[in-house]
């Protein structure tokens, strides 16, 4: 079992579900983002999510779409993602890479795979790239130990569930709702009916995300969902006016109110 499927193991027997943070790598600077990453594992996220800066997201809502902006402008590259993985490795946080896969495709699958694993990354979550067109990754990542996160929507079939829970490793990732990524004041229900649909299909964990941004949302989906992902809610405190360290304390309050939630749901 990988360290993600420990990890969400082991909070499942303590009674509550993980809070996974999302942040984009190099935002505001590749510095800085170690440092956001850590602060938030110091709040209470479980688990991060470095997302790899890209030109042309398609699950991106507009507050990721501007740091990732802003990030590229900066001059990151995907080379920094593994500079970050590797300065975060002392906190003992299980750190997964979620990317679209054209620049895993052109830096090489094999490549990506092996240098993931050798500075202790856990494994990627890939928004745009469904098992069945996997193959390749697949096994790159199977070499290598990694964890592959593939998602499913609510539109999603039994038999594309079945599927995608048969080729996932550390979790499933369940959209919360049909769209892209950004705080939402309404979940609606698909999210729990499908992490029961998923489960039902062979899933061990599944997590959801898309749209959680406060304590009474993460507290619903982790009454029912192994693992919370949040992004935007912490992105918007890192993208405000001020002070690095006022802005660093305003995502620790997010974070920890989103950790409170969770813990108080089962």
């Amino acid at each position: 079992m990988s360290a993600v499927a420990n990890l969400l193991h082991d909070l499942k027997q303590q009674g509550r579900a993980a809070l996974i943070g999302y942040l984009p790598v190099g935002y505001p600077s590749v510095e800085e983002s170690i440092v956001a990453a850590r602060s938030l594992i110091e709040a209470g996220v479980d688990i991060i999510e470095l997302g790899i800066p890209y030109s042309d997201p398609v699950m991106d809502g507009s507050t990721i779409q501007s740091a990732v902006e802003d990030a590229l402008a900066g001059g990151v590259r995907l080379k920094d993602t593994f500079k970050v993985i590797a300065a975060l490795q002392d906190t003992g946080a299980p750190i997964l890479v979620m990317t679209y896969f054209n620049p895993v495709f052109h830096y090489g699958i094999e490549k990506f795979a092996a240098d993931l694993a050798a500075v202790g990354g856990a494994g990627l979550i890939t928004p745009d790239l469904t098992p069945d067109a996997a193959q390749e990754w697949i096994e790159a990542a199977d070499k290598h130990g990694l964890d592959k996160v593939f998602l499913v929507a609510p539109s999603s079939t039994d038999a594309r569930l079945e599927l995608t829970a048969k080729a996932s490793r550390g979790f499933v990732y369940a959209a919360s709702t049909m769209g892209v990524t950004g705080e939402r004041t309404d979940l609606g229900s698909h999210a729990e009916e499908l992490v029961a649909r998923t489960r039902a299909q062979g899933a061990d964990m599944v997590c959801v995300g898309l749209g959680v941004s406060t304590a009474e949302q993460a507290a619903d989906v982790g009454r029912y969902a192994d693992g919370v992902i949040v992004g935007s809610a912490f992105v918007r405190p890192l993208s405000a006016p001020g002070e690095f360290s006022s802005r660093i304390s305003a995502m620790q309050e997010v974070a920890r109110s989103l950790a409170h939630g969770i813990a108080t749901s089962r």
